[in-house]
């Protein structure tokens, strides 16, 4: 600040000189011209040295990483700096990180804050949702037998202590198999009154990792653990780096976790408390810093975790890009990732001595007739979740947002990891000329859409990709979309060539699908980036 006033002082001076130098000229243009020469020389290598030292002071900000508060530490003050408005007081002093880059897509069909009562009988687990479970897990239930919440279904042959458990008592009615005999859904009746399973009760006081890593797999519950690189089920042999875990959701139509967790308030305290003892480093949750209230309490004012405040349009609310600004991952790295709501499972469990997998679910998109939030066991039945809307083959369901999300049919059930349900139209209509002629509102990056031009109005969505796949040219538009200091088209060019030290120099660590699938959206190019990143992340693990 005191170097900016020098500076204008100093401009002031020269500006007084060259008025000082023309009036002593008088008449005399050439001395008028020549004194004008030097003056103007002057301004111009001095803002060269200021420009110059205002670059070596960005650079440097950006090599040890302080940059990442969001805050200039430049010489010049930006234009955004000038202009944009000030932080609210909740983010004065806090550890905040706040990025430009990304895109919120309005969509039409958010969830209404209400709790709407739906009768699901049917619950379905996949295991093909767990990726790094072998494809043909050893099953312990056959159809018929009958099951408690938190009796176990299957476990992983490659870890047998990982076992996957039932989300409701009631009779397995069905095994569903795929391609290879490899397991689709073990489909459970659930029991009109629920009957849980007894556990331990334990104090996490005294408790050692082993024991309680041990507890929790027994229980099922390890499973709602992803462990990165490469977002597999966490190796139970492993301790994690850190645990992350991101607090709101900036994908289109995604599910309020604050709202989510009312009246769970003391599961999320004590489930935090066992992450901590689960880690041999830290706690990092992001917190939502782009509105101008402060984060609902469960969040702000949680305790024994490092909180950090994230600003900028999604991809922001992604625990990947939140895990590249706070902690980044390297090859031989671990860590954790875990769901908001899950903690709230795992306090459940601690104190209960139960298995509850429940968690409040969104059900959102422009076409149904009743959008909001229910509150059930995970693996729901779609059918069942969407009764009385349309499920004609025009409509599209997808569990998950509209990003990332998974296709389903009428007869599936939610995802193992999902808390969001959507329903969107299908694309299937030809549109003549539907690029040239940008006449109607729809999500859209381009400012020739008339959503763009009018400040982001929420339009409906449909899956029609609006052209082909074409050559795959640099555009630079993915690195205005991905938050991250990485360059993801020469990424991507490597997977293409399977290049895996380039693909590991690039940073593919750090990266899974959902922190791509904006860049997909937007890629004029058409590329399945998701799909091209999942090729690149087997190739590298692959490798070993």
């Amino acid at each position: 600040m005191k170097f900016r006033k020098g500076l204008l002082s100093l401009l002031l001076i020269l500006a007084g000189s060259f008025t000082v130098l023309s009036a002593q000229s008088g008449g005399n243009g050439s001395s008028l011209l020549l004194n004008s020469l030097y003056v103007i020389a002057a301004i111009v290598f001095f803002a060269i040295v200021v420009q110059v030292s205002d670059n070596l002071m960005v650079i440097e900000a950006k090599r040890i990483g302080a940059d990442k508060s969001g805050q200039n530490f430049g010489l010049i003050p930006r234009m955004q700096e000038l202009f944009s408005p000030r932080l609210p007081e909740y983010l004065e002093g806090q550890q905040l990180i706040s990025s430009r880059k990304g895109f919120d897509i309005p969509l039409e069909g958010a969830p209404d804050a209400r709790v709407l009562d739906r009768k699901v009988l049917r619950f379905g687990i996949n295991a093909a949702d767990m990726r790094g479970m072998a494809p043909i897990p050893r099953l312990q239930v056959e159809v018929g037998d009958p099951v408690k919440a938190g009796d176990p279904l299957f476990f992983d042959k490659s870890q047998p202590d990982l076992v996957v458990t039932a989300p409701v008592s009631g009779e397995v009615v069905e095994i569903r198999r795929g391609e290879r005999r490899a397991l689709r859904e073990i489909v459970i009746l659930a029991d009109k009154k629920q009957v849980y399973r007894s556990f331990p009760k334990i104090d996490l006081n005294s408790v050692s990792r082993e024991n309680l890593v041990g507890l929790l797999a027994s229980a099922g519950l390890m499973p709602l653990f992803r462990q990165r690189p490469f977002q597999i089920l966490p190796r139970l042999n492993e301790i994690p780096r850190d645990i992350f875990v991101s607090t709101f959701d900036t994908a289109p139509l995604a599910p309020d976790a604050g709202q989510a967790l009312l009246g769970r308030e003391e599961a999320f305290r004590v489930g935090l408390r066992v992450l901590g003892k689960l880690t041999s480093g830290r706690v990092f949750l992001g917190l939502d810093g782009r509105g101008q209230t402060p984060p609902p309490p469960i969040f702000s004012e949680a305790e024994g975790v490092t909180k950090t405040y994230f600003r900028g349009a999604h991809p922001m609310g992604n625990v990947g890009v939140q895990i590249h600004h706070l902690g980044p991952i390297a090859p031989e790295d671990v860590v954790w990732t875990i769901a908001a709501q899950d903690i709230a499972v795992l306090g459940d469990f601690i104190l209960r001595g139960e298995v509850r997998l429940i968690r409040r679910i969104a059900l959102c998109g422009a076409n149904l007739k009743n959008t909001g939030y229910v509150d059930l066991p995970l693996g729901a039945s779609v059918r069942e979740l969407l009764d009385g809307e349309d499920l004609s083959s025009d409509r599209r369901i997808i569990s998950g947002d509209v990003l990332t999300g998974t296709k389903m049919a009428g007869d599936a059930f939610l995802g193992f990891y999902d808390d969001q349900l959507t329903q969107v139209d299908e694309g299937n209509q030809y549109e003549l000329f539907g690029w040239l002629l940008p006449t109607d509102m729809r999500p859209s990056m381009s400012k020739t859409f008339p959503s763009t031009l009018l400040g982001g109005v929420p339009s409906a969505a449909n899956t029609n990709t609006r052209g082909e796949k074409r050559a795959f040219v640099v555009t630079g538009e993915y690195d205005r979309l991905l938050p991250m200091d990485l360059l993801p088209q020469q990424l991507f060019k490597a997977i293409l060539i399977n290049d895996v030290e380039k693909m590991e120099n690039l940073g593919i660590h750090e990266l899974v699908e959902e922190d791509v699938a904006l860049c997909e959206f937007g890629c004029t190019s058409k590329q399945p980036l998701q799909a091209l990143l999942r090729d690149g992340l087997n190739s590298m693990q692959a490798e070993g």
